[in-house]
């Protein structure tokens, strides 16, 4: 008995410790919404979660381009990995980007997707810190990838997550 118990706890350590990262995050990529889905998750967590760079350069494609509007509309893009560089550099704080409302069009194996959002520090109460990104996706070998995604957050002049929630 003790000696299938043992082989049990290898098999199970053995498959989870020894998936490649495309088994590992396969459930990510086989759909719109599941990609969707983890873009917010891999930014989403508590101070003491670990940051899930892995998973996050998995569902982006290699050349992925990042890109934020400032107040005045002022682009800075950039590479993902530049997207890391602070985050490794300041200690971790509770930080929730819970997604709002997103709309979706797609045609042959690329995807638009607007996804209204909102940053909590707690993901249980709703803030008025809110923004809009637009995320551009494409399908390639059975899986998608994030291309780019330019995000704009909302402010007492421009109130585009309000005008977007409300169109049909």
């Amino acid at each position: 008995m003790k000696n299938s118990l043992m082989l049990i706890a290898f098999v199970v350590c053995a498959s989870t410790f020894g998936q490649t990262t495309h088994q590992k995050y396969a459930g990510d990529v086989k759909s719109i919404d599941a990609i969707i889905n983890a873009y917010y998750d891999v930014i989403s967590g508590a101070s003491n979660d670990p940051w899930q760079f892995e998973r996050d350069k998995h569902i982006h494609s290699p050349n992925a381009l990042i890109t934020r509007l400032d107040a005045n509309g002022n682009a800075n893009s950039h590479a993902l990995e530049v997207e890391y560089i602070p985050m490794g550099l300041a200690p971790k704080e509770d930080f929730y980007e819970k997604e709002l409302e997103r709309k979706t069009t797609h045609y042959g194996n690329m995807a638009q997707v607007w996804s209204a959002f909102e940053i909590r520090t707690n993901p249980e109460i709703a803030s008025n810190i809110r923004g809009l990104n637009s995320i551009q996706l494409h399908l390639e070998k059975g899986r998608w990838y994030i291309d780019s995604w330019t995000a704009e957050m909302e402010s007492d002049e421009n109130g585009l997550v309000l005008d977007f929630l409300k169109q049909e």
